[in-house]
């Protein structure tokens, strides 16, 4: 008599052999995204504030997000992202892309979201004020312009242990 099929014994023992070959796999996976997810927050730090040097070397050695290019004034958040989005002289007069006599910019075409909470926006702060030494997940970045120091606002240390504020 011919034997055709498998035993329920043999099943047992490929599915078990399968459930610990998953077992070994996927943490690897999910430990590969959060590692692509802090080399990307890494890159768009890098490129931001490469940006930012850009627009300060053109515009006089002011940095974004003082309105209308004025030290004197509270730099906001509005003002910077229209400094890296937009067209601009070299006086800080803003315009759309591809407008005639704005020959700097746009430096990014969009903000970059902050990959590990997903948010494009700023925190600018003060001349005076102090850079936070922890990130609160408020904000995707934290800006000073007074410093040119653009921080990563996300709590929390990397797989070397090295804080996310510290990229």
């Amino acid at each position: 008599m011919s034997r055709k099929g498998f035993t329920l014994v043999e099943i047992l023992i490929v599915v078990i052999l399968l459930g610990v070959i998953a077992a070994i796999v996927l943490p690897k996976f999910s430990n590969a995204s959060e590692t692509a997810r802090q080399n990307m927050l890494a890159e768009n730090l890098r490129i931001m504030r490469t940006q930012m040097i850009v627009f300060q070397g053109q515009h006089g050695g002011v940095a974004p997000g003082y309105p209308g290019c004025d030290t004197n004034a509270a730099p906001t958040e509005a003002a910077l992202v229209e400094h890296l989005t937009k067209a601009s002289t070299p006086a800080g007069d803003i315009a759309e892309p591809g407008t005639g006599g704005y020959p700097y910019g746009p430096y990014l075409r969009e903000i970059p979201t902050n990959p590990l909470n997903n948010k494009a926006s700023f925190l600018v702060l003060a001349d005076d004020a102090e850079l936070p030494g922890e990130g609160t997940d408020e904000h995707g970045w934290v800006f000073h312009p007074a410093s040119m120091t653009l921080l990563a606002d996300s709590p929390g240390t990397d797989d070397d242990g090295k804080n996310f504020i510290d990229y």
